[in-house]
């Protein structure tokens, strides 16, 4: 078994009333971390990589990782460029073998989000590969990535409509309140908001921003229509905090082997919790 494409696993999510969750890796030990855990919870997974991501570990590498951890655990595993500007680099990354990809063109006025959007689409669909996209814009910070509150906007549910008929996207990530990176005070949901825009929309809804909501929110924009959950920081955080602490501890260690062992121990136990939060386990 190799990488698959998300259409049929977020399709599978929203028919079934749970959420796929998305985990944001930066290398060998976070795949590893995550694959490991999605396959203790019999778990559909989304590895996601932004641009920043893929730059620092080499695209070739970590699909070339993703494939093996497909092929051993015998789950559901798409790899996913998430947060990506530039069509050409997203084709590129198409052409080499990754089956979903997100075109964030949210920055841009709404035709031409559409345009860039829809560009991506015609692309990726002759190769098999699903494609999610941005209406509204989260504030907040994701790698380089950085998005200043007052640049933020909340999705339109009209034009929500609109944009998922003309750009033809397999998913779409909604702004209803969330952020990137961890808040600084609870974040206030508008579910009205995503309630309108579910109703009225027919592809799996995504939710980015997940780190840092308490669960029986996200439990319950799941209840609502949510289908695939983004999560990154509350990943790095535990990693980094049991490295840290076990070379606080052991001043002489240099294996990277012994001192990386202890963050993905803290960061599995963290994923495994928002697998069952997304309710997906037992569903691959």
């Amino acid at each position: 078994m190799s990488v698959v494409s998300a259409k049929q696993m977020l399709e599978n999510a929203r028919e079934g009333q749970y959420a796929v969750p998305a985990f944001n890796i930066h290398n060998l030990e976070t795949i590893q971390v995550v694959a490991e855990a999605a396959a203790e919870c019999k778990s559909p997974l989304m590895i996601a990589a932004t641009p920043s991501t893929l730059s620092y570990a080499g695209p070739d590498f970590l699909l070339a990782i993703a494939n093996v951890a497909a092929t051993r655990f015998q789950i559901p595993i798409a790899i996913h460029l998430d947060h990506a500007e530039d069509v050409e680099y997203i084709k590129s990354l198409i052409d080499m073998g990754y089956k979903s990809v997100m075109i964030d063109a949210s920055h841009h006025p709404f035709d031409e989000n559409i345009d860039i959007v829809r560009e991506v689409v015609e692309y990726a669909h002759k190769m098999g590969v699903s494609v999610e996209a941005e209406l509204g814009r989260l504030g907040g910070q994701e790698d380089d990535l950085i998005v200043d509150e007052k640049d933020s906007f909340f999705t339109d549910p009209e034009k929500a409509v609109e944009y998922v008929e003309r750009t033809g996207i397999d998913s779409f990530a909604v702004a209803i309140g969330t952020a990137h990176g961890m808040y600084k005070s609870e974040p206030k949901l508008d579910i009205p908001r995503l309630k309108q825009i579910y109703a009225k929309v027919d592809v799996p809804l995504v939710l980015h921003g997940g780190s840092g909501i308490p669960e029986q929110d996200v439990k319950q924009t799941i209840e609502l229509g949510i289908s695939k959950v983004n999560i990154a920081t509350e990943l790095k955080i535990p990693f980094a905090e049991a490295v840290r602490n076990h070379l606080t501890n052991n001043p002489e260690a240099n294996d990277p082997r012994k001192y990386l062992t202890p963050g993905k121990e803290a960061m599995k136990q963290v994923a495994i919790q928002k697998i069952l939060m997304c309710g997906s386990n037992g569903k691959a």
